[in-house]
């Protein structure tokens, strides 16, 4: 409903543990890795639309042999352009050798893509452009084997020109603009610095060590290097998610635990969470470890994976979701004044579903309750009467429909404004004109301009009395720098209120007074200490900022009253209680740079500057 994120990118690892013969005899096919790879990927297309990416290491490799291969392409069908090129090459291959399709170990020397080391990467850009140069994975090449890496992961790093500095290095626009080019050189220099003399006994854990102890951010990255030997490491505070599945066969990490579930038929016991500050190395010989590389910080993990990103096909994620929406139904009959009568539920977008269907379970309980009162307090009820008390239900409509992507030429914001309202159809008749009211719920509301300039105005259409709002996610007020791409003060609805508030209540200068903060700590080094963007908020409840929101969101076009309720901190907590990464919603950064970023979105907010404050 409100304008769309785009946010954390998607990851997907494979090792095979066996020879590729092994898989071509067991499973009747020598691309058994190459499959599991694009379902992984197509598992977590969700995840990233702005390109993918491809690597592979081959074992064993006879010298002047390429042994490490890398496909990058851009665009929303990406993936499958990369599987498509890969399917050209087999048939080719075929045509010309048809005998070898039998024998894998011989296509696996002509066949790029075809080795026991497999990664796939899934962009959604936050940095960098979205051209193919800055699509995943990067690549290190060297003379040497062991100094060959190749990388991709799941991250922001935000502290990228610090880390540039340390290695003395200015590298060149594609690296410097972004976090996996401070990444991988970070990582490439203490791995030429280890002493490669013995391939087999090199100290990958030792290496990560010291590569990972100046990254401020969150992350899960994966590289792979040209001697075989290949990890996966996720963030201390657990910012960015990772599971792994081993069997004798295969090890297998990646950013959704239900890919991993659906791509090998495996259940949710098989899979195992990557603990904070891990890493799985799995050596050339296929010895694996799953060992601690930096103490575990508070465990942060993002709690938006849950309300929105992640599939909701994952158990414990569908179960959250209900929670959320459940958790909101008693605010929701506060603001109807427990009347359901002549009140509808809906929910926009589809990814708003499953929080709907927690909001009518909690609804459907009070109606419950209601019908077991009435019938204690009256056990003589006439049985027409009683039938129609427990037949009482809440009332569901599908009132809007996505249409189709709608595309227009036209460039005055008035006629764009138009056209975007007839991305959704509206069920008409659904409601009863000047009576019923429409509460309608959405994952979050980060911006608002959709909501006010198309979906608002799309459902008083239908004439309801009252519109609510509801939003599954508490009020979003400060910048995400982990992942997310929401990078900009200015842009969110929710601080756009409390500038208002401020404003109304004649307060301005406060804005003036925090900024002089951040001014003067940026001077002093210490604007990664006290996020000051707090004081923004703390005159008003949350309640006087939807309040406020409301107004905002409320085009002069519009009768009927606007109303928006958010999920409360409480309920966000009780609802995903391992997610407790909440900086978006209370300002409460994981690491110091997040403060950071915050103070420096607020100082470009205030100096009308546009970029990211990263």
């Amino acid at each position: 409903m409100s304008d769309a994120l785009k946010h954390e990118c998607g990851l997907a690892y494979i090792r095979l543990l066996k020879p590729l013969s092994y898989y071509h005899q067991q499973y009747g096919t020598a691309f058994y890795g190459l499959n599991k790879l694009y379902l992984l990927m197509e598992k977590q297309h969700n995840r990233g639309q702005d390109g993918a990416g491809i690597a592979t290491v081959k074992l064993n490799t006879e010298p002047g042999h390429q042994f490490m291969h890398r496909l990058r392409i851009a665009g929303a069908q990406a993936i499958a352009q990369i599987f498509q090129n890969i399917s050209q090459e087999v048939s080719d291959l075929e045509k010309m050798y048809p005998e070898i399709m039998q024998h894998p170990g011989l296509m696996k020397g002509y066949m790029r893509f075809m080795g026991e080391v497999m990664m796939g990467h899934l962009r959604y850009g936050t940095q960098g452009k979205n051209n193919v140069e800055f699509c995943h994975p990067f690549v290190k090449p060297h003379i040497n084997p062991t100094r060959n890496l190749t990388m991709a992961g799941n991250f922001n790093l935000i502290n990228t020109d610090e880390l540039f500095a340390k290695l003395g290095q200015h590298p060149n626009n594609t690296l410097r603009e972004s976090d996996l080019g401070a990444m991988i050189e970070t990582v490439h220099y203490h791995l030429c610095k280890a002493d490669d003399s013995n391939p087999a006994s090199l100290d990958i854990e030792e290496i990560l060590k010291q590569a990972t102890l100046h990254f401020d951010g969150g992350y899960v990255f994966c590289g792979l290097i040209g001697n075989g030997d290949s990890f996966v490491m996720r963030d201390p505070n657990g910012i960015r998610p990772c599971y792994f599945y081993q069997s004798e066969e295969v090890v297998i990490a990646a950013s959704e635990r239900a890919a991993i579930m659906t791509s090998f038929n495996v259940t949710q016991s098989d899979i195992h969470e990557l603990q904070p500050g891990h890493a799985i190395i799995v050596r050339a010989d296929g010895t694996v470890s799953n060992v601690a590389i930096l103490p575990a910080a508070k465990l942060t993990a993002c709690s938006f994976e849950r309300i929105y990103f992640s599939r909701g096909s994952d158990p414990e994620i569908y179960r959250e979701r209900m929670a959320l929406g459940r958790n909101l139904a008693g605010t929701v009959l506060k603001a109807l004044d427990n009347h359901l009568k002549h009140t509808i539920v809906s929910f926009i977008p589809n990814t708003a579903e499953t929080a709907f269907y927690g909001l009518i379970k909690g609804l459907e309980d009070y109606l419950k309750d209601i019908q077991i009162k009435r019938i204690l307090a009256r056990p003589d009820m006439p049985e027409e009467e009683m039938r129609a008390l427990i037949h009482r239900r809440v009332r569901i409509e599908k009132i809007a429909i996505k249409d189709v992507k709608m595309r227009t030429f036209i460039t005055e914001d008035a006629s764009r404004n138009e056209m975007v309202q007839h991305v959704y159809d509206i069920t008409y008749g659904t409601v009863q004109r000047g009576v019923d009211t429409l509460v309608v719920i959405d994952d979050s509301i980060v911006r608002g301009t959709t909501l006010k300039e198309s979906i608002i105005k799309m459902l008083n259409r239908l004439g309801p009395k009252r519109i609510i709002i509801v939003s599954s996610a508490p009020q979003i007020r400060y910048p995400d720098c982990y992942g997310i791409d929401m990078s900009r003060m200015g842009d969110f609805i929710a601080f756009q209120a409390a500038v208002g508030l401020l404003t109304d209540s004649g307060n301005e200068q406060k804005l003036q007074h925090i900024y002089q903060q951040c001014k003067d700590a940026a001077v002093n080094g210490t604007l990664h200490q006290v996020n000051y963007v707090k004081g923004v908020y703390d005159s008003f409840t949350a309640e006087e900022i939807s309040a406020k929101i409301a107004k905002m969101l409320k085009h002069s076009e519009v009768s009927a009253e606007v109303d928006v309720i958010y999920q409360s901190l409480e309920g966000l907590y009780d609802a995903c209680p391992r997610n407790l990464g909440d900086w978006y919603f209370t300002g409460n950064y994981p690491t110091p740079g997040g403060n950071r970023v915050a103070n420096r979105a607020f100082m470009n907010y205030m100096e009308k500057q546009e970029g990211r404050g990263y």
